[in-house]
C-alpha cells in the first residue's frame, strides 16, 4: 500500500531529523531508518495498530520517542504526524 505524507508531517519529519544530526553523528540516519519502518509496517497492516481516534492510528518508532500517526484509506495510507510521544499529544487533531 501506498503512502500520503502530510505537509506538517514532512515538516515534523525534517525537523526531527535535523533535530538528531546535531545530537550525535549518524543519529539522523538511525532516525530516518526507524520511520521507514514505521511507515512500511503500517502500510503493510494498517488495522494491526491501536485506535487513538475514530479512523486514526498510531505506530510507534522502535527505539525513538515518536509514533506515524495515520489514518487507513482505500488505496493508501495518509500520514497525519510524525508525533514526538511526551509532547502535546492530541496537536494534530486540527488536521483531520
Amino acid at each position: 500500500m501506498k503512502f500520503f505524507l502530510h505537509p506538517q508531517a514532512q515538516e515534523e519529519l525534517e525537523q526531527t531529523v535535523l533535530f538528531y544530526k546535531k545530537q550525535q553523528a549518524g543519529l539522523e540516519k538511525r532516525f530516518i531508518e526507524a520511520a521507514e519502518d514505521a511507515i512500511n509496517r503500517a502500510c503493510r497492516n494498517p488495522l494491526l495498530y491501536r485506535k487513538i481516534d475514530d479512523d486514526v492510528r498510531k505506530c510507534r518508532l522502535l527505539h525513538f520517542p515518536y509514533a506515524i500517526i495515520f489514518r487507513p484509506r482505500s488505496a493508501q495510507v495518509e500520514i497525519i504526524a510524525i508525533m514526538h510521544l511526551r509532547k502535546q499529544p492530541n496537536y494534530w487533531q486540527s488536521r483531520k
